[in-house]
């Protein structure tokens, strides 16, 4: 479906070339033009300032080239006036006959309102949360969940094929710790007093996974490596980070193990082009290393660096330690290989903050593999913390969750204590770019002070009217939309934006884009609700059928926009 923006750029386009063709305005190459929403009433729906870009290239006043363009415009039935503002702003008010019109338009399209062709064709890949299978998932990585399922959405209402992913690192020292951790709970299971090794994992869900382990297998593991403890508690790290994303909604397409590109070889592949292509060198210390750094390294067995300053890196990074060990960059190389392999023309990855420069070194890997880059987008996202406030300072404070599990930070009793729409909200309601302090005694309060309530109700009190309608047997069929008045249709103007969200949202990779616009939407929404009744004495029932229409496609669009955001539509509360 095409949005007005672009429908309004196509008559400024044709208004531009008819007005060169009638000698109005000299030739030239029309621009990309610039439509969006206008800023104060009174000043129509939409506005073009392309007249002030094309100054210099048609020689004339802007507002000269205003009214060429004016004179030349086509007639379309969106648009009701134009008119001149300013300088030479082309100012569009949409017509009222096709704002009504566009309920019907919205009843017929259902839950699939405003799926647009922007990704048609095109494969997209959104990976988040990505956490090692060591522990539960945190508040901290629920941000990256919701804003990486959030993106995923968005990008399939923008008309893409998205397969969400989770990259299992299920390689390395920490899942090497997370076996040998095991193996000693196991043995303590069994009555043998052994401690934790040093840096092991302290969380008490290794007691129970232990204890699980000595009923089912008995003392047969006790002269085992670390490796069958680590496969077991994968597994069941697995199975239990699943059932928490579950919770709020979130379930993966696919799980890609990091094992995987050790087993078949691929990360030796990687590193074995890269030097073919001159990229890497053995060595101590990188390349332009300083005096002091070299004196530093001196006693260092040799590592295998990446030359990432001829990308503009600051420096070059270590791929393989000197023990032989691979630095995350070789199979994060890697594994974004085996995506643009994998044929995904956009690849999402959410990240925390403290992985900023990492996928810029990726990005330069691939790039140094003679592959194409800019496929690869990233969001990073800052630390969240939850908090509520103290009765006797009143100042905010940090919840510490969970003594038992050894982390105090989970997801499983984030939801316990509010619900997976607060979470899911309140998480997206912020930049990802901005730190956030998650309030667990504001995010459920059952008041319009609370954004999840205000925009969810929204959509009750739509079904609120439905119930009161079908219960006095009255119907919105054969409505006469004629009937509605401007209140409602301000409501219609703010929901046509719902498209230009999304096409923003997954041009720009900014999801929270849709949270904003959720609570603009409901602030437009109940105020009229308070004044705009639809069933009652002394309203005349054709008014009552047009109304509860109306009300018809609010519900359809609160629907909407709270599945783009993984919310439920709650219809009574």
């Amino acid at each position: 479906m095409k949005l007005l923006p672009e429908l309004h750029a196509n008559l400024i386009e044709t208004a531009i070339q008819a007005a060169q063709a009638a000698g109005d305005l000299p030739e030239f190459e029309i621009p990309e033009i610039p439509i969006g929403p206008t800023k104060r009433d009174g000043q129509g729906d939409y506005a073009c300032p392309v007249a002030m870009a094309l100054s210099k290239v048609a020689k004339k006043k802007p507002r000269d080239i205003a009214e060429a363009i004016v004179k030349h415009l086509p007639e379309a039935a969106f648009v009701a006036d134009v008119e001149i503002a300013g300088p030479g702003f082309i100012n569009f008010t949409l017509s009222q006959d096709w704002l009504r019109q566009q309920i019907e338009q919205i009843i017929a399209d259902g839950e699939g309102y405003f799926s647009l062709d922007l990704g048609t064709g095109r494969k997209a890949q959104v990976e988040f949360v990505s956490a090692n299978p060591s522990g539960p998932i945190t508040i901290g990585r629920s941000r990256g969940g919701i804003i990486g399922d959030t993106m995923a959405r968005l990008l399939e209402a923008a008309g893409f094929d998205v397969q969400r992913e989770y990259y299992f690192n299920n390689a390395g020292m920490q899942m090497v710790m997370l076996g040998k951790s095991l193996k000693a709970r196991y043995l303590q299971a069994l009555g043998q007093d052994v401690s934790l090794p040093e840096g092991g994992y302290q969380g008490e869900y290794l007691i129970d996974f232990a204890k699980e382990m000595a009923e089912k297998e008995g003392d047969k593991l006790v002269d085992a490596d670390w490796k069958p403890f680590k496969e077991f508690a994968e597994a069941k790290m697995f199975e239990w980070i699943r059932a928490t994303l579950a919770q709020i909604g979130i379930v993966h397409d696919n799980f890609f193990n990091e094992d995987s590109l050790f087993q078949d070889g691929s990360i030796w592949n990687v590193l074995e082009e890269l030097e073919t292509r001159g990229y890497t060198y053995k060595a101590s210390e990188w390349e332009g290393a300083t005096d002091e750094e070299k004196a530093k390294a001196a006693n260092l067995d040799p590592a295998i660096w990446f030359r990432t300053t001829k990308f503009g890196d600051e420096k070059d990074r270590v791929m393989v330690k000197s023990d032989g060990v691979p630095t995350y960059t070789l199979p994060d190389i890697a594994y974004h290989k085996n995506k643009i392999e994998r044929g995904f023309d956009i690849m999402v990855n959410v990240l925390g903050a403290d992985h900023g420069q990492q996928y810029k070194v990726v990005q330069m890997g691939i790039e140094a593999l003679g592959m194409d880059p800019s496929g690869i987008h990233v969001i990073i996202n800052q630390m969240v913390r939850a908090v509520r406030e103290n009765p006797e300072t009143g100042e905010l404070e940090e919840i510490k969750m969970s003594t038992r599990r050894g982390v105090y930070d989970t997801l499983d009793e984030l939801v316990e204590m509010t619900s997976a729409d607060a979470i899911r909200y309140h998480m997206l309601a912020r930049s990802p770019g901005s730190h956030l302090n998650f309030n667990v005694e504001e995010v459920v309060k059952q008041s319009n002070d609370n954004p999840v309530y205000y925009i969810q109700n929204a959509h009750v009190r739509c079904c609120g009217i439905e119930r009161e309608a079908e219960a006095r047997g009255l119907s919105d069929e054969g409505a006469d939309i004629n009937l509605l008045d401007d209140e409602e249709l301000a409501f219609i103007r703010k929901a046509l934006e719902m498209g230009e969200v999304i096409e923003a949202s997954a041009k720009l990779y900014e999801p929270h884009k849709i949270a904003f616009y959720a609570q603009e939407l409901a602030g437009t929404f109940h105020p009229i609700y308070d004044n705009v009744r639809a069933i009652g004495e002394g309203i005349p029932e054709d008014v009552t059928r047009a109304r509860l229409r109306f009300y018809h496609a609010a519900r359809i669009i609160f629907k909407r926009v709270l599945d783009l955001m993984g919310m439920s539509a709650p219809e009574r509360m």
